[in-house]
């Protein structure tokens, strides 16, 4: 029961001396339901898993004597200027981790520097978000059945002064969240999606004897399709970046189709297992785009190295969500931002050890290869 769980920490104990240290204590924080909603991915979690264990199978290597005099880890993109390329992901109902929900994580993304995108299915109010925000804000979009809806969620965004689209392509449908099922999770009453509050709901769908309860439900048939990229592109300003990318087959087409940006992601493993690592998948994304448009990544960061290894692949900066939200249910805007904190000093570590003054030194060179 939510009563049994442990409050918040008041202050950071010295035994969490890395992002993922602040696992065991969120866990010991969040409600048994909604931890497996908000830690679980889809099936055998395998795809979660490869995450984590193909990082671990890339090394670097150490480069000497290097002139790191004025080193720093500054970009722009999209004509947001950002202090260092690691990112808050877009993590819905985070008030299931921590009364202060996304507030608490723009607040500690500001003091951090760090760029964030708010989830189309945030707990609090996107335009409140925005005004407290202390740095550039994107905001994750999902394409409604509804598409007039799908518009007035993007005037609100333009509105509310946030600076990119991302458009989450990868999840038509939900993935088979086995550990959601057993858990027996539903949102709690004070919990909801409160910027789709006003979207007009599909009608009820129920499978009969031998219907399919997947091919034949109205959500699969309002599904967004190419012909809904080419539709956004002509309806903002806004540049557009395309999240769930893995194929580069679907990153080149999503650059002819008007995308501004691609996020190489498997969604954390939650919506289809056994994916690639998105990691594994960077390298032929961006070979397909061929610095048409910038390339970034998410899913399995959990050290400074993991991002260099990443930018060294290709990648202009990384997302992180699972860490994020351990941080958040563990202690709240300060956990966030000593999870923002200590990946940003282990990247400026790294870079240090591999020989590399700025981001734009970070390429292949600093990768072992076996020779």
């Amino acid at each position: 029961m939510t009563s049994a769980r442990k409050p918040p920490l008041e202050r950071i104990p010295p035994e969490i001396a890395c992002a993922a240290d602040y696992e065991a204590f969120a866990r010991e924080r969040v409600e048994e339901g909604a931890w497996a909603y908000l830690d679980g991915a889809a099936a055998d979690a395998l795809t979660h898993a490869e995450n984590l264990k193909a990082f671990a199978r890339i090394r670097l290597v150490n480069r000497v004597l290097a002139d790191l005099a004025g080193g720093h880890t500054r970009l722009e993109l999209f004509g947001c200027a950002f202090d260092h390329p690691v990112m808050v992901a877009p993590v819905a109902f985070q008030k299931l981790a921590h009364p202060d929900g996304e507030l608490a994580t723009v607040t500690a993304a500001g003091v951090l520097k760090a760029g964030m995108v708010v989830s189309a299915q945030a707990s609090m109010d996107m335009e409140e978000l925005a005004r407290q925000a202390a740095g550039p804000l994107w905001f994750q979009l999902y394409i409604q059945p509804d598409r007039d809806f799908t518009l007035q969620l993007v005037r609100r965004a333009e509105k509310a002064g946030y600076r990119a689209l991302v458009l989450t392509v990868d999840a038509p449908v939900h993935g088979a969240r086995n550990s959601e099922q057993r858990a027996g999770f539903s949102l709690p009453p004070d919990v909801e999606a409160v910027n789709l509050k006003a979207m007009r709901p599909l009608p009820p769908y129920m499978a009969g004897p031998g219907e399919s309860a997947v091919f034949a439900s109205p959500l699969l048939a309002a599904a967004p399709g190419w012909k809904d990229l080419n539709w956004l592109a002509a309806h903002t300003n806004l540049p557009i970046l395309l999240k769930g990318i893995l194929h580069p087959a679907d990153a080149a087409r999503a650059v002819e189709a008007g995308a501004s940006g691609i996020v190489v992601s498997n969604h954390g493993g939650r919506t289809l297992d056994t994916l690639p690592a998105a990691i594994e998948a960077l390298p032929g994304i961006v070979e397909a785009v061929a610095g048409r448009v910038p390339v970034l990544m998410d899913g399995g960061v959990r050290r400074g190295t993991d991002i260099v290894k990443a930018l060294a692949l290709g990648a202009k900066a990384v997302l992180v969500g699972r860490p994020v939200i351990d941080g958040l249910a563990a202690a709240g805007a300060p956990g966030v931002a000593h999870v923002l904190h200590m990946l940003r000093a282990e990247l400026e570590v790294a870079m240090v050890l591999t020989g590399c003054r700025t981001l734009a030194d970070i390429d292949a060179s600093i990768l072992w290869q076996d020779r």
